[in-house]
């Protein structure tokens, strides 16, 4: 690919779609806005927008050219200001694929190249499937290639294509069986997986968000539902609890299915694999997406089993990789907790590190945890007793409110202590913490690049102190709370051995 390429033509018709698509909301607003006032408006809106949106659509496939040459991909896009966006092959950390529904259509998809310097990707909208798949195996063989140094490279690849729209053997890319053979599935989707949508508390947000926001819209524009003053009628004469029952009950059904509905869009057709040292996702119904991490890049794994979760046998898996614009990767949906920790082992290539018995921190760490979820409560007593001296009340609520908060503090601290704990287990530190949501973190020890040891006065009292191993993988620290000051210098010692020598006496200073 040392000569300089187009995209595919068809971005010609990609292009003014998509530029359509993103002037049609403002334009409609502005008409709304114009309204009766100037009618002439109407006559051109349409045609200024539709050859606006042709103007700009064509541009790219006119300014967009790329290549690889002396090590590097160079991208240039613009007419009146060009840009030059060049990557060393070695700096490239991820190649992403995406397809649209209209990508598919016409056989194109789109390239994202991450480097890991920011969150911007270098885009090329509309190559053809073979020609995506094509670079993306050049890129990142080349870039291993070039951080190994001294392998022989890989020719380059061509622009023309075979007439069965596979990349040719020798250019950059394996043919099908050489591909086939390389792959090992670690997980492939199941329609079951489903269940598990209705547990995610984040996606239940979002969507009482969305209700939120078109409630008030209904009210702002005043939208009146026909035949509502009878179905008021019949609401105000129901018994209350046979109305909220009813509306509960409702909300459930409508949650469930469009939750669903959405995991099967988002995860439809999941394909786990690992292919030549890279782990290779893709998934989508409707848009699909197809990701590719270096395996050399992924320093751990991290499983959540949230509450619902994990009453339902689920949990989440994420990949904690250096270098990527999103560094705590999600492999997997909620699936099966055996599926979570099939693959994790997988990824990891142990299942010593999931398996292992966490150390306990001690009852000076059970006593930390009761008192810090107790005051967590605190707040709902404090603002019962605000209500009641403002309102002139009874003196009892806050009371009884302090009293019933009692158990559930307590509750909360055993669950949290449940879940706090530390272990080495093959050159890898595992952590675990978490209150309501159990989190098991494993870190390979190469991956530690330093140690930060800190204490709170309260927990000088008692001995205790928190340990952050610091990394440049997923958010970049990994915390240990309330490990005995001991146990917090012998852990950092024997995970990273002669790290802590040059400071003597390892430990916060007082």
């Amino acid at each position: 690919m040392s000569e300089w390429q187009r995209l595919d033509p068809k971005i010609m018709v990609i292009g003014p779609i998509s530029a359509f698509r993103q002037f049609l909301l403002p334009s409609l607003i502005a008409l709304i806005g114009v309204g009766t006032q100037q009618p002439r408006w109407l006559l051109y809106a349409a045609p200024l927008i539709i050859l606006g949106s042709v103007g700009v659509g064509l541009l790219p496939w006119f300014t967009t050219r790329f290549r690889i040459a002396g090590g590097q991909l160079v991208v240039t896009t613009g007419l009146v200001s060009r840009k030059r966006l060049t990557a060393p092959l070695d700096r490239i950390r991820s190649v992403d694929l995406e397809a649209s529904l209209l990508h598919r259509v016409l056989g194109l998809q789109k390239v994202e190249v991450g480097t890991g310097v920011d969150d911007s990707m270098i885009e090329l909208n509309a190559l053809s499937v073979a020609q995506a798949e094509q670079l993306r195996s050049v890129l990142l063989h080349r870039g291993a290639e070039a951080v190994r140094g001294g392998a022989a490279p890989v020719p380059d690849a061509t622009t023309t294509e075979p007439d069965n729209g596979e990349a040719a053997p020798g250019h950059g890319a394996p043919s099908g069986h050489e591909a086939a053979a390389t792959e090992q599935v670690l997980a492939t989707f199941s329609p079951s997986w489903a269940r598990f949508a209705p547990l995610s508390l984040g996606r239940l947000a979002i969507a009482l968000g969305a209700l939120g926001a078109l409630w008030q819209f209904v009210g702002d524009v005043h939208i009146s539902l026909a035949r509502g003053d009878e179905l008021w009628e019949l609401v105000t004469g129901a018994s209350l609890v046979l109305v909220l029952l009813v509306l509960l009950v409702g909300a459930l059904v409508v949650w469930t299915v469009l939750s669903m509905v959405a995991f099967l869009v988002q995860w439809w057709n999941l394909r786990l694999v690992r292919d030549r040292e890279n782990l290779h996702l893709t998934r989508g119904l409707f848009t699909t997406t197809s990701t590719t991490i270096e395996e050399r890049r992924i320093r751990g794994v991290r499983l959540r089993e949230t509450a619902l979760l994990r009453l339902a046998g689920g949990g989440e898996a994420h990949a904690l990789a250096t270098g990527l614009e999103e560094s705590t990767y999600a492999v997997l949906p909620p699936t099966p907790i055996g599926v979570t920790t099939s693959v994790a082992a997988d990824i990891l290539g142990d299942r010593a590190p999931l398996a292992t018995e966490l150390r306990p921190h001690g009852d000076a760490a059970l006593r930390r945890c009761r008192t810090r979820n107790l005051l967590s409560l605190l707040p709902f007593a404090v603002v019962t007793l605000a209500l009641v001296l403002v309102s002139d009340g009874p003196w009892w609520p806050p009371l009884a409110v302090a009293v019933a908060l009692t158990p559930v503090g307590l509750l909360l601290a055993r669950s949290e202590y449940a879940h706090l704990g530390h272990a080495l287990a093959h050159r890898h530190l595992v952590a675990g913490s978490g209150i309501t949501a159990r989190t098991r973190t494993v870190l390979q020890t190469d991956g530690v690049i330093g140690w930060v040891f800190s204490q709170t006065w309260f927990q000088r009292r008692r001995g205790l102190a928190t340990l952050t191993a610091t990394t440049a993988a997923g958010s970049e620290k990994v915390t240990i709370r309330d490990i005995p000051l001991g146990d917090a210098v012998s852990f950092a010692g024997a995970a990273t051995p002669g790290m802590l020598e040059p400071f003597g006496r390892a430990g916060p200073t007082e």
